[in-house]
Formats: structure tokens, sequence, C-alpha cells
């Protein structure tokens, strides 16, 4: 069966925790996910949603999604930020990140911003090679930031 890509649902929410679940483990950050689906419900289908997720299902089955918002860049207004594109293992290279991502970069345009933007990983090769192909461009020149929330407390 094709897949198929569609907004997500507030009850998609557990299978789309599992895949930021399998994110992590495939970023090496096993235990770092402290979201949970209460938040992404909360967050993603309230009154004000913080974010738009997409999924895409094989079967009935979600298999990857992509989660995206909105940001407010001082140089060009609003931008939409891809937060994670992830595809389940089992259903990667048959060409289900690259639907995602379309449907993520369609969005950009339906919302008229003037960029869409995301980080990837420097090792991560096969996600990297599907932005190039499409003439994403990487400022390899900036670094990304933070403070958590550990830090955050004791500042």
């Amino acid at each position: 069966m094709e897949p198929i890509v569609r907004l997500a649902k507030k009850e998609d929410m557990p299978q789309v925790l599992q895949l930021i679940n399998e994110l992590a483990i495939f970023e090496k950050e096993p235990d770092a996910v402290e979201v949970t689906v209460a938040e992404l419900e909360r967050e993603g289908f309230g009154e004000q949603p913080l974010f738009t997720c997409f999924v895409a299902e094989v079967n009935a089955q979600i298999v990857g999604m992509a989660l995206v918002y909105f940001r407010f860049s001082t140089w060009k207004g609003r931008t939409v930020h891809l937060e994670d594109l992830i595809v389940t293992e089992q259903y990667r290279g048959k060409g289900i990140g690259s639907l995602l991502y379309d449907r993520v970069i369609g969005y950009a345009k339906e919302q008229g911003v003037r960029r869409a933007e995301w980080i990837v990983l420097n090792w991560n090769k096969g996600a990297i090679g599907m932005y190039e192909k499409s003439g994403a461009v990487f400022h390899k020149d900036w670094w990304l930031v933070e403070m958590g929330e550990d830090r955050l407390k004791t500042y």
C-alpha cells in the first residue's frame, strides 16, 4: 500500500511519542526524551497549538512523522521550524522521509513564510543527502547553542 501523509490527530500522539523515542535512540540520546503524550496532546491540540504535526501511514499504521512550529526571525519575519522528522527503521529508504519533507516544505509555502529551517546532525548522511538534493542551504558557520533545564535553574 502507498504511504499517506496527513495532519496528525490528538489520538496519534502515543504513536508520535514512540517515533520521538526511536529518534532519540537513533541520535544516540536514548534517555533524553522527557515529553509525555499528555504534553503533546495539550501543546499541539489546545486553543493555541504550539506545533503542527504530520504523520505518514502505511496500512493504517503510523510509520513516520514531521513536527513543525513557527519561529520569528528578526531578518525574515515568521518562519517554519522543522523540529523533527523521523521514519521508523523498517520503513527507511522507501521514500517516506521525502514525502514528509515535501509536506513540510509545502506547509511552509502555504503559510507564506520566507524561510523553513531545521537542524541536522553532521553524521546523519541520509538526511543530509536528502536535504542537499532538495537545494537546502547548509550554514556550517553557525553553532547550535542551548541551555538545559538544570542550568536554567542555577543561572
